[in-house]
C-alpha cells in the first residue's frame, strides 16, 4: 500500500527548508530547471557565514558550471610589487623602530659606537659621531647606564693625555683645546689646572715675556691702545693668559684701559659717540669690574638719552631729517635703544605715508622716492608694504582710465565723471558704497587729470566729510572703518598735526581693544590689534607694555 505522505529525505538539509507555494521538488527543495531563468530567492542562513549574519539577497547559480575566468597575472606583479615597497619600508625604518621598540639595543649600539671611537681617538667631532657625543647620547636614552658615565670620564682623560702630549710637541693650541674638553668631562681639577700651569710657563718661555711686556709699555707710550696684535692692550692680555698673576701685566692692562676711558669721555664732549661707545665697551670686555666703567658707563647712557628726547621733539614737530640724525646718534651711544628704533620705525612710516599721497595723486616718481626712504630708514617699519599696495593700485588706476581713451574721449569722461561725483555728493555718498562714492568717482577722474583744477576743488570739498566720517566711525568704535575714512582723510588733507592726533586716537583705541582680547586669551585678536596700533603710531602710549604682555602669553601658550 503505498501512502499518500511525501517520502521523508533520507539525508534532510537543515538549512534549506520549503519555501510556499514555490517548493516544486517533492522535498520542499526548488530544483533547478534547464533553460529556465534562474530565479531571485531569499536565503536564509548559510553554514559559512552562520556566526555572521543573513547574507543579502542573491541569485541562485545554475549548477551548470560557468566558464573559468581568465588568469590575472597583473594582480601578481602588484602583490610583488607590494611586497617589494614594503620590504624597503622595513628596511628603510629598521633603525628608528628598533629604537622605538626595543630602546634598550639601541643605548648599547650607542656605546658599542662610543667605544670604537674611543679606541680609534675621535675624542668630539662637530658631526656627533666623536666618543664624547655617543657616550652622552647613550647616557641621554638611559640615565642610569653606569657603562656610558664611565666611558665619558675615560674619554676626559683620554682628553688630559693628549694635552700633555700636544704641549711636548709645541702644539700650544691642540693642548688647550684638549684641556677644555677635559674640564668639560669632570676630570679632576687639580690634574687640569697642574697641566695647564706646565702650558703656561712653556708657552711664556717661548714667547719671551719680558720682550712682550717692553714692546706692550712702548705700545702705550705710542698712543697704540688698541686696533691691531701689536697694540699695547692685546699685548698686555697676551702675558696675562700665560701668566695671570704677573704684576707688570696687570698694572699695565689697568693704565691703558684707564687711557682707553680718557679718549671716550673726549670723544663723548665732541659729540662723537660711535667711537666713544666702541672705547667704553672695549673697556668693558677687557675688564667688567674697572674702577672707571661705571662712571663713562653713565656718561654714555645719559648722552644717549639726550639724543633720543630731541629726536622726539624733532618728530613731534615734524622735522624728519632731525628726528633721524638725534635717533642715530642716540643708537650709536646706546645700541639696544629700544624707544629709538621706535622712533626710526615712526619716521619710515610718515615717509610710507608720504607716498601713499604722492601716489593718491598719481606722482609716481616722488612716491616712489619716499618709499626708498622708508626702506633705508628701518624694514620693520609696518607702513612700507601697505605704501607699496597702494602706489601699485594707484598706477593700474591710471592705466585703467588714462591710457586707452583719446584726448577727446578724456575730457567727456572727465565730465562724466565730475557729474557723477556731484550727483552722488548731492545724495550723501560721499565716501560709499565702494566704486559708485563720490570720493571714487573723483579718485578716477584725477587718474585721468592729477592737475585738473575742478578735480583738485571737488576733492577738497570731500575732506570735511571724511573728516566726520573718521569721528563718526571712531565712536561707534567701528575701528576698520575709521582707518579707511583715516586713510580718505590722508590723501584729501595731507599731512597735518590734525591728522597725527587722529592716528594717534585710532592707535589708543586699538590698544584698549587688544588688552581686552588679551584678557580674554585670544592671542590672535590681540596680535592683530597690536599691528594695527603699530602701523598707526609706532610710539602710542602703552604700546610697548601690550607688546611685552602680549609676547609673554604667546611664549606661555
Amino acid at each position: 500500500m503505498v501512502s499518500s505522505k511525501t517520502p521523508r529525505d533520507p539525508n534532510p538539509d537543515p538549512w534549506h527548508g520549503p519555501l510556499g507555494d514555490d517548493a516544486a521538488s517533492p522535498r520542499g527543495r526548488i530544483e533547478p530547471t534547464l533553460g529556465a531563468e534562474p530565479r531571485e530567492e531569499m536565503v536564509g542562513w548559510e553554514v559559512d557565514d552562520f556566526r555572521a549574519g543573513p547574507k543579502k539577497r542573491h541569485r541562485r547559480r545554475s549548477p551548470i558550471a560557468e566558464p573559468a575566468q581568465p588568469s590575472r597575472p597583473w594582480a601578481w606583479l602588484v602583490a610583488m610589487l607590494a611586497l617589494a615597497a614594503l620590504g624597503a619600508g622595513l628596511f628603510v625604518l629598521r633603525q628608528p623602530l628598533s629604537d622605538m621598540l626595543w630602546p634598550e639595543t639601541r643605548a648599547q649600539q650607542l656605546q658599542a659606537d662610543a667605544a670604537r671611537a674611543l679606541a680609534q681617538g675621535r675624542l668630539t667631532s662637530p658631526d656627533g659621531r666623536g666618543a664624547r657625543e655617543l657616550y652622552a647620547a647613550a647616557l641621554a636614552r638611559d640615565p642610569d647606564r653606569s657603562e656610558a658615565r664611565a666611558g665619558l670620564a675615560k674619554v676626559g682623560q683620554a682628553a688630559l693625555a693628549r694635552a700633555g702630549k700636544a704641549m711636548n710637541a709645541r702644539r700650544h693650541k691642540e693642548a688647550h683645546s684638549m684641556l677644555a674638553l677635559a674640564r668639560e668631562l669632570s676630570v679632576p681639577r687639580a690634574q687640569v689646572d697642574a697641566l695647564e700651569k706646565r702650558l703656561r710657563a712653556r708657552e711664556a718661555a717661548e714667547a719671551g715675556i719680558d720682550t712682550l711686556l717692553a714692546q706692550a709699555a712702548a705700545a702705550r707710550l705710542a698712543g697704540q691702545l688698541d686696533g691691531n696684535e701689536h697694540a699695547a692692550l692685546p699685548l698686555y692680555q697676551r702675558v696675562l693668559a700665560l701668566q695671570p698673576a704677573r704684576i707688570e701685566a696687570l698694572e699695565g692692562r689697568e693704565d691703558t684701559l684707564a687711557d682707553l676711558l680718557q679718549l671716550a669721555r673726549t670723544s663723548l664732549s665732541r659729540g662723537e659717540l660711535a667711537e666713544a661707545s666702541a672705547r667704553i665697551r672695549r673697556v668693558q670686555s677687557a675688564d667688567p669690574g674697572h674702577v672707571d666703567l661705571p662712571d663713562a658707563l653713565a656718561q654714555l647712557a645719559r648722552a644717549g638719552e639726550q639724543h633720543r628726547s630731541r629726536g622726539d621733539q624733532a618728530l613731534r614737530r615734524g622735522h624728519l631729517d632731525d628726528a633721524l640724525d638725534e635717533y642715530l646718534a642716540a643708537l650709536a651711544a646706546m645700541p639696544d635703544d629700544a624707544a629709538a628704533e621706535r622712533g626710526l620705525i615712526q619716521i619710515a612710516n610718515t615717509y610710507a605715508q608720504r607716498s601713499e599721497r604722492y601716489a593718491a595723486d598719481f606722482r609716481f616718481d616722488e612716491a616712489e622716492a619716499a618709499l626708498r626712504d622708508a626702506r633705508a630708514i628701518s624694514l620693520q617699519a609696518p607702513g612700507i608694504d601697505q605704501a607699496q599696495q597702494r602706489l601699485t593700485q594707484a598706477r593700474q588706476t591710471q592705466q585703467r582710465y588714462g591710457q586707452r581713451e583719446s584726448s577727446g574721449q578724456r575730457a567727456r569722461r572727465i565730465d562724466q565723471l565730475l557729474t557723477d561725483a556731484s550727483r552722488a555728493e548731492a545724495n550723501g555718498d560721499l565716501l560709499t558704497p565702494p566704486g559708485d562714492s563720490a570720493y571714487d568717482k573723483l579718485r578716477a577722474a584725477q587718474a585721468l587729470a592729477p592737475q585738473d583744477p575742478r578735480v583738485r576743488g571737488a576733492m577738497a570739498r570731500l575732506l570735511p566729510a571724511a573728516q566726520r566720517c573718521f569721528e563718526n566711525e571712531l565712536r561707534g568704535n567701528r575701528l576698520r572703518r575709521a582707518r579707511e575714512c583715516l586713510d580718505a582723510r590722508a590723501v584729501l588733507e595731507g599731512e597735518s598735526a590734525a591728522l597725527r592726533d587722529a592716528r594717534r586716537r585710532l592707535a589708543q583705541r586699538w590698544i584698549a581693544v587688544g588688552d581686552e582680547r588679551l584678557g580674554a586669551g585670544e592671542i590672535g585678536a590681540a596680535q592683530a590689534a597690536l599691528t594695527a596700533a603699530r602701523e598707526l603710531d609706532p610710539q602710542a602710549t602703552g604700546l610697548g607694555e601690550f607688546a611685552d604682555r602680549l609676547r609673554a602669553a604667546s611664549a606661555a601658550n
